[in-house]
């Protein structure tokens, strides 16, 4: 039986042939439906952030067990319409610009919060602000420099600790920022259980690893900001916003941001980057989710963002779907065959995503799936890796079917030269 949380995605699956070919290949309509798309998921990742934040004001308000596990749900579920858009990234600039912003890892969390002893850092000595910890001193050196950290706010986080030092692991924001402060390091490598950070560190009259009303401001400060990028995503792509202005106002430009996302979340990204390179280290570091060990949902509702681009169909987290001339549409009234291959792709490319879901749900959680030895879950992990590759080869067909040049997609070492991996 399938998961419950992937119902109302499997239902939305695209079936070749279902849907009536466009008279004639107008590519406007489809890229209306593609920025509608786009807004609508960011608009329901807002929703779902304002969600998570009311759970963390419930937290820091009343600091229990349950109100801790009720802030993790809402992170969870806030993952659902996010991941869906990552598929807008990559071609559209505007998106690229953001996105560190919000969903950039891996982390070395040890420059915002306590971890164990040589534990932390995907750095290393190269960066000297892996271990500032700056919930524990609001005073810090950074790049040489002290820099006052008494009052944590936007512009602490933002403008002094997100890249510090240009250093990209040096993320002070976002969804994985959040993550790891609810639950704190995953300490099992590629055994069983996630983070346990208990409810007793955001409650200064309680506290436990010390610093708690620190703790607190950099959790609300963090989810507060969450609010104000999204909300600045869902700006862009409504009517008149600059990026729905960007795909619509030049057709051709347009299509080539809609493949180029396709190709390069389907291949470099999410088969290499996500994927690929975890499985050759085995290194649970390298999980997109790690402390929560969500990582399996992460990856469906990815691949699932995908497919809703090529389907011109996305459900809303209120039930409701957003729907419209599509670029599957568009691909069969251009090339029937290469049409049927990618829908065929994506359709497999979901399957394999589910059965890691359905691990994980059974008991076998994504990081133990990439651990040396485990060569079931090894296995299952790379089913779905050949299943997005083979995928990208259909979406490069499309490409040529529909006469476009200059499109090129996101590569990987971890696929493309696996041996400068362990270089």
């Amino acid at each position: 039986m399938k998961p419950t949380l992937l119902a109302a995605a499997a239902a939305s699956l695209v079936v070749a042939g279902a849907a009536p070919a466009l008279a004639m290949p107008d590519a406007r309509p489809v890229l209306t439906t593609y920025a509608d798309i786009a807004h609508a998921g960011y608009a329901d990742s807002l929703a779902a952030a304002r969600t998570l934040d009311g759970a963390i004001d419930a937290l820091v308000a009343d600091p229990s067990d349950e109100t801790l596990a009720a802030a993790r749900a809402a992170w969870v579920a806030a993952r659902v319409p996010y991941q869906q858009t990552e598929v807008f990234r990559f071609g559209n600039p505007i998106v690229d610009a953001w996105e560190g912003r919000v969903n950039a890892w891996p982390l070395d969390e040890g420059l915002i919060d306590y971890v164990s002893d040589g534990t932390g850092g995907t750095g290393g000595g190269d960066n000297a602000a892996a271990t500032a910890n700056v919930i524990a001193n609001p005073s810090l050196t950074l790049g040489g420099e002290t820099v006052d950290a008494g009052t944590i706010d936007t512009a602490l986080l933002m403008e002094t600790l997100h890249e510090a030092g240009g250093i990209e692991a040096n993320v002070a924001t976002g969804y994985h920022a959040i993550e790891f402060l609810l639950w704190g390091q995953d300490l099992n490598g590629t055994g069983p259980g996630a983070g346990t950070r208990p409810a007793t560190d955001f409650d200064p009259a309680n506290c436990t690893s010390g610093h708690c009303d620190r703790r607190v401001a950099y959790l609300t400060t963090a989810s507060d900001l969450l609010i104000e990028d999204l909300t600045e995503m869902v700006d862009a792509w409504a009517p008149g916003g600059e990026a729905r202005a960007f795909v619509l106002d030049d057709p051709q430009r347009g299509l080539k941001a809609m493949l180029t996302g396709m190709g390069s979340l389907s291949y470099g990204e999410l088969a290499g980057e996500r994927m690929k390179l975890g499985l050759m280290l085995h290194d649970p570091e390298e999980e997109h989710d790690c402390f929560s060990d969500n990582t399996h949902y992460s990856h469906f509702f990815n691949a699932k963002g995908i497919e809703n681009v090529y389907a011109g169909r996305y459900h809303r987290i209120d039930g409701t779907v957003v729907t419209g001339p599509a670029l599957a549409d568009l691909v069969q009234a251009t090339d029937a065959d290469a049409h049927a291959a990618l829908t065929l792709r994506l359709a497999e490319t979901l399957d394999q995503m589910a059965t890691l879901v359905e691990s994980a749900q059974t008991g076998e959680a994504y990081d133990q799936m990439i651990g040396a030895g485990n060569a079931a879950g090894n296995a299952r992990v790379q089913a779905a890796i050949d299943a997005l590759t083979a995928q990208t080869r259909a979406i490069e067909t499309v490409v040529s079917s529909l006469g476009l040049d200059g499109v090129g997609f996101e590569g990987s070492d971890s696929l493309d030269a696996p041996e400068k991996v362990f270089q």
